[in-house]
Parts: structure tokens; sequence; C-alpha cells
């Protein structure tokens, strides 16, 4: 059995401890988020049953034909929903595609104006399971956000409020086994950094993540049975003028490429109208001086999904709603 290689946090001492145990589940997240980026999740408030059907489901459907994958591809939406065909998106400054094919899930119950989910026809569990998981996570992200305002000595619901109606997406990714024609410097998923607030990771089906430490050096990382990987993505880096850290991260190749791998992040997104300019007490407890730019949540994903592949180079910023 692998040991983890990042700090444990355990969900139960925030939801239920005592108020010192709180307070030091406060401080570890804290902690973790801002000198190494990651940390694993244990007691958290996710069935493992659910977990589990979503994984099943998630086969089930990345098996489908192409042909049929692709009637539910989001190209129209830059691949904010439904499927992604494989080879779709490469990481940020990476021009050899991932070696990945993937299918987002939003809010079932999509706000004004926000685009509605794909579901395959073909595999009915998909609906059900991912829906269901999609508000369990988002219910266990949300306890998160207060723990980590707290800690950033904000109101607890501060940055819980953001994500309210906010962007964000579970992502549902197969990586297939190694074409023989692969590019020699494509990855299943190149380095890169989350574009987000936080990221839930559910226990993969297979090693390969790897985050990047300070030194350079590559740190495996995999959640047992049971675990969710947490790590900050740039949004939240952006928002605290780099206390919290977004770390890179990837999906290395496996030594036989005829495994499969399967796994489900959980991106959790602001509101796109969400001011992303750097807070004060941060900016103070960081040298003093705003090291990251004044701009929303929906512009700096724009940016991104042109940088990422997903959206024309040319076209103007818009709302990713």
């Amino acid at each position: 059995m692998q040991t983890q290689t990042i700090p444990i946090l355990n969900f139960y001492d925030f939801v239920q401890g005592t108020e010192a145990q709180q307070q030091q589940f406060v401080a570890a997240l804290g902690d973790a988020l801002r000198h190494i980026g990651f940390f694993t999740l244990v007691n958290h408030s996710v069935d493992s049953t659910l977990i589990r059907n979503a994984y099943a489901a998630t086969e089930a459907v990345f098996l489908l034909p192409e042909a049929t994958k692709l009637q539910y591809e989001g190209s129209h939406n830059h691949g904010q929903r439904g499927y992604t065909r494989f080879g779709q998106e490469h990481a940020k400054n990476h021009a050899a595609p991932d070696l990945k094919e993937f299918w987002h899930v939003g809010r079932a119950a999509a706000a004004e104006g926000m685009k509605q989910n794909l579901y395959p026809i073909e595999v009915p569990l998909f609906q059900q399971s991912m829906d269901a998981l999609f508000q369990q996570l988002e219910d266990c992200a949300a306890v998160l956000l207060e723990a980590c305002a707290l800690y950033l000595g904000l109101p607890r619901p501060y940055l819980r409020n953001m994500i309210v109606d906010g962007n964000t997406l579970l992502r549902v990714i197969h990586y297939p086994p190694i074409p023989k024609d692969t590019h020699v410097a494509s990855l299943r998923a190149a380095p890169h950094e989350d574009i987000n607030f936080i990221t839930l990771l559910c226990e993969a089906t297979a090693p390969g993540l790897e985050l990047q430490q300070r030194d350079g050096t590559w740190l495996p990382i995999q959640a047992a049975p049971g675990e969710i990987v947490v790590d900050t993505g740039d949004m939240l880096q952006n928002l605290t003028n780099g206390l919290l850290r977004s770390t890179t991260h990837r999906v290395t190749n496996p030594g036989n490429d005829r495994a499969r791998r399967f796994s489900m992040p959980f991106f959790v997104h602001p509101r796109a109208d969400v001011d992303l300019t750097p807070l004060p007490g941060c900016v103070a407890r960081t040298g003093g001086r705003a090291s990251y730019p004044a701009w929303t949540a929906g512009e700096y994903l724009s940016q991104r999904l042109k940088e990422i592949g997903l959206a024309p180079q040319n076209q103007s910023p818009a709302s990713p709603s």
C-alpha cells in the first residue's frame, strides 16, 4: 500500500470537531495550500458507493463507439459541457495534445444563461450518478472554502458565496491505452495548473498524478479509496496574491501502454463576474505589492480556454457561463 506523500486532513475535525480541532484544521488546510498547494481529505461527506457507480458509468460511456460520443461533442460551447474528443486539449504553453478524452458536467439546475448539460442516453446511470456526485462534491467544496476564508482572516462565508451559481465543472476523464503513433512529447496530461478556485479529485483508478516540488522534482500522489485530493487553482492564487499556491502537476504515461485510467476532478469555479483583484489583506502578507492582475473570473477563464485549445484565439472575451 502506497504511503500518502502530502498532508492528510480529517474533514470531521472541521464539521464535527471541538473548537480546537476546527482551528487546527483551518491552520493545516491553509498551510498545505500555502506551502504545497495540495492535501488529501479523509472522512469527507462524499458517498463512496456513489463514486464507484460514477466510475462504472464513466467506463460504459467512454467505451461507446466514437461516432456515438461525437453526437454529444461540446465544441459549440468551447468544451464546457458534453464530450471533448481525444487529443483536442493541450496544456498551456505545451503544443503536443494531451492523451485523453473527457466529458464535462455542470450543475443540473443551471442558472439563467448558463450552458445546459449533455447526457448520453445510451448509459442512463451516467446522468443519475454524475448529478448526485456533483452536488455532494460541491457541498464538500463549499465547507472547505469556509475553512480557507477563516485562514485568510475573512468572514467565514466570503469565498463560499463566490461559488454560488458559479461555472463549476465535474470533468470525467478517460486516458485510453497509449496509441502507437503518439507524439513523443505527449503525456496523459502535460504539466499544468488548474484555472479555478480549488479542485477536488476523487480517487483515480490508476496511479500517474504527480506534483512538481519547489526543487523541480516530481512527487507521485495517489488517493487511496475513501480519500479526495484537493489543490489550489490559479483563480484563488490570483485572489490571494500568491499566498495560496497553484502548483504545477501532470499525469504521466504508464509503463504498460495498454492500461486505461479514469479520473474525476471537480473544478470549483466562482461566478464569471467575481472580481479576482488581489485582496488587500493578502497583499499585505505577501510583501505589500499586488503581483497578480485585476480581472474577473470570466475574463481569466476566457483567456485560459484559448490557451488550451478549447476556444478560438481570435474570439473576443465573453462570459464563460
